[in-house]
């Protein structure tokens, strides 16, 4: 592929200003701004507002919609007691020089915030620049806003702050019902099919570093709680804060070098599809927690001592038995569930080889596809819908609130009712649009995951081989 692509939740219009998130004189200003924009969750479930002029939802509130969940100012820079601002704190110091404050934009107090950045619009698009804002300029803040312009954007997740669902609503009725809004907790991936690429990518670092946040409350070098700094960016040891009280405990490791032991989470997944040596045959797997008759890319994480190359021959091996060799980059998408990077692949395979799903026993069926078997699923109206209750059953298994012990000949016979040739399916491949009851033979993940690109791409020919010859086999194992 000679092009860059773009898949949902990528491609991030912020500019991030990462050496401003330390400064909390930068963090005060703009988090009050009238333009400023929240994202909520609560319990990684984003809050969904839509108006009377616009049925489309909105991630985006404003500060003083939700003012009274963030606490007594200042915002960062807390000082010992609510409402006091820490002393002594040399705002514009560099990281990077050695000297490190525990109370630099610090938040010890209520629930964390994250700092996203700031969308300026057509910048850092087109070839256009992100606008420059040193740290060292913030030393006159009033001459630094002069050159701010944009929308700044911040995340916190409500489960935080101890909340019942009664007192939450109340909060939002008085706040967004007023104006006319609605709003409610919604499913994201669903969500996702009804919004733009740019709310999908602010999403997606915001979702990815709440959920961080939310995880990271202890050190894990002493066990004492962490607080949040740097704009939700980084979390220290509470022992370190100038006033904690540490008679009895041994100093906490972290007090030396950057005082960090966990940074912002992104864990690499390869997510590939095996294509025979004819290009026209593809190998798809379902798992064990998706609804019904859906099939997908086969996926894995990344382990210790692997290249991209080598986990991908080695899940392809473990979960299907089966080899493959000359895999090829697609593109890779951020996956805020909680903090995924995929990256997207596809190889060469021999599909006259047998299948074995009984190695990791990951997989309930995999099995070969033809391109035309495919293209009628992709063409038909429901063949790549993924519903609301479709996820929130997913969730339950993977939860483990929800666990259904079905035996082989359930499974082999589930398998089987789903290839039984149909009307329908046979309508699809011939380009006709089949009955609008009738049911797919089997599902396919959408164009908004990375593996519905791949699959969409194989059967438009946009991707394959272009050797004649295979080349020489060698998978690492």
């Amino acid at each position: 592929m000679s092009e860059t692509v773009t898949n949902l939740y990528g491609g991030s219009p912020l500019n991030r200003l990462s050496w401003l998130r330390q400064s909390q004189a930068f963090l005060n200003r703009v988090i009050v701004l009238p333009e400023t924009r929240f994202l909520l969750f609560n319990n990684g479930q984003p809050l969904s507002v839509t108006s009377k002029d616009s049925p489309k939802p909105s991630l985006f509130v404003n500060t003083n919609d939700i003012k009274v969940l963030l606490g007594p100012e200042p915002y960062f820079g807390q000082g010992q007691n609510p409402g006091e601002p820490c002393t002594g704190d040399d705002d514009d110091s560099d990281e990077h020089s050695g000297r490190h404050s525990p109370t630099k934009a610090c938040r010890h107090l209520h629930a964390r915030i994250v700092f996203l950045g700031i969308d300026e619009g057509q910048a850092g698009g087109n070839g256009a620049p992100y606008s420059a804002l040193p740290l060292a300029e913030f030393k006159d803040p009033d001459v630094a806003f002069q050159k701010l312009k944009g929308t700044p954007y911040f995340a916190m997740d409500v489960a935080e702050l101890g909340y019942s669902e009664d007192e939450l609503r109340s909060i939002f009725e008085s706040s967004l019902s007023k104006d006319g809004r609605t709003f409610t907790w919604a499913e994201p991936r669903s969500l996702m099919t009804s919004l733009g690429h740019f709310e999908a990518a602010v999403f997606a670092s915001a979702r990815s570093l709440v959920d961080w946040n939310f995880r990271n409350k202890f050190c894990p070098g002493c066990g004492s709680p962490t607080y949040s700094m740097w704009g939700g960016w980084k979390v220290a040891c509470s022992t370190l804060l100038p006033w904690a009280d540490n008679k009895g405990k041994s100093a906490c490791p972290s007090g030396k070098g950057l005082q960090n032991y966990t940074h912002p989470r992104t864990d690499a997944v390869v997510i590939m599809i095996a294509i025979d040596e004819t290009g026209d045959k593809v190998l798809l797997g379902r798992g064990r927690r998706f609804p019904g008759k859906f099939y997908s890319a086969l996926a894995g994480f990344i382990e210790p001592g692997e290249s991209f190359e080598d986990a991908v021959q080695r899940e392809m091996w473990e979960e299907a038995g089966v080899r493959v060799w000359n895999v090829r980059y697609h593109s890779g998408q951020p996956w805020p569930y909680p903090a995924n990077l995929m990256v997207g692949f596809y190889a060469r395979a021999d599909s006259s080889k047998p299948i074995r799903v009984d190695l990791d026993n990951e997989l309930a069926d995999a099995r070969w596809f033809t391109k035309d078997e495919v293209r009628a699923v992709l063409n038909h109206r429901t063949g790549t819908t993924f519903g609301k209750s479709d996820y929130k059953r997913m969730n339950e298994i993977v939860e483990g609130k929800k666990l259904e012990d079905r035996s082989a000949s359930d499974s082999s016979n589930a398998a089987a009712r789903a290839f039984t040739p149909s009307e329908d399916g046979k309508a699809a491949a011939n380009g006709q649009q089949p009955p609008k009851d009738s049911e797919p033979p089997f599902r396919l993940p959408p164009s908004s995951a990375i593996a519905g690109v791949l699959i969409r791409d194989w059967v438009e020919g946009k991707i394959g081989f272009f050797d004649q010859q295979p080349s020489a086999r060698s998978p690492n194992l």
